[in-house]
């Protein structure tokens, strides 16, 4: 199932409370969205999350549906409110939310990239913004809503994975002293998922060989913290990648370990969806 806002793909039957999203993997970059950016095609694509809906693709032959995004994050960011409009880039907004996201460009409508570089020369309308939120993140939501609600009805929980990857220099950054996680698992300090499903996770990431922190650098943005009420039996996780593990980030292509490493994220799936299934309750914090 596919659409302008989303590509949805089910399994043959519901077996798992899981709900696998990847809402920055977008790369539908449109000629007039192109014809808009002062930016080249390879520079518009720097804060993409590239090919992790790719790495992630085995959710369905597991009983989880994998929700992804089809527009690029340069265009419209589903990790964001809709609220989160930048009136240093949206003409005629004249007040905003309080949010650092927002002052540094990062808001619903990005006005940068990675590095900070700007997309556009100037504003966009109001009207222009606007359509984008209808056209693509109002849709995305409401699926992913009726995601979450169908688990909930079928197996007493909803558990969604969202799905990220970092730049690796953005790791180095954070942590020039000690080990350098392969994995940032983000709940919002449990805020956003109960103890015991996220000790899951993280058990799978690491058996699987790869170093996981929590909450450090990353703990989870706007879906972490208007979704997860683990208090109802609905949990969100966000799982960030270090990029350099499967890709050439220059190049922004698959690398040669590109392959391995997918196999070894379907291993990390095969084991979180196990412990998720209808008649294992997790507890609900």
């Amino acid at each position: 199932m596919s659409s302008d806002a989303y590509q949805l793909i089910l399994p043959e039957e519901r077996k798992s409370s899981l709900i696998f999203a990847s809402p920055h993997s977008g790369c539908h970059y449109a000629p007039e969205f192109l014809s808009q950016t002062v930016l080249d095609r390879q520079a518009i694509r720097s804060s993409e999350d590239a090919f992790v809906d790719q790495l992630f693709a085995a959710a369905p032959r597991f009983g989880a549906p994998l929700l992804a995004a089809v527009a690029p994050r340069a265009y419209l960011d589903l990790n964001r409110s809709s609220e989160e409009l930048d009136p240093a880039l949206i003409a005629g907004i004249t007040r905003s939310m309080n949010n650092p996201r927002i002052s540094s460009g990062l808001g619903v409508v990005p006005r940068v990239v990675a590095n900070g570089r700007n997309i556009y020369s100037g504003k966009i309308s109001l009207r222009e913004a606007e359509r984008r939120i209808d056209g693509i993140w109002h849709p995305y939501h409401e699926k992913l809503t009726q995601l979450l609600e169908e688990s909930c009805n079928m197996f007493g929980q909803a558990v969604l994975i969202d799905c990220h990857s970092m730049p690796h220099e953005a790791i180095e950054a954070c942590n020039k002293d000690g080990d350098r996680p392969d994995v940032v698992l983000g709940d919002r300090f449990g805020a956003a998922a109960g103890a015991e499903l996220m000790a899951v996770v993280e058990s799978a990431f690491s058996r699987a060989g790869l170093r996981v922190a929590r909450n450090s650098p990353f703990a989870g943005a706007f879906t972490a913290q208007h979704y997860g009420r683990p208090s109802r039996g609905q949990h969100v996780i966000q799982v960030e990648i270090d990029r350099s593990l499967y890709m050439d980030e220059q190049a922004i292509r698959p690398n040669r370990n590109f392959a391995e490493f997918r196999a070894l994220i379907t291993q990390v799936i095969a084991e979180i969806t196990m412990h998720s299934k209808g008649d294992v309750q997790l507890a609900a914090e």
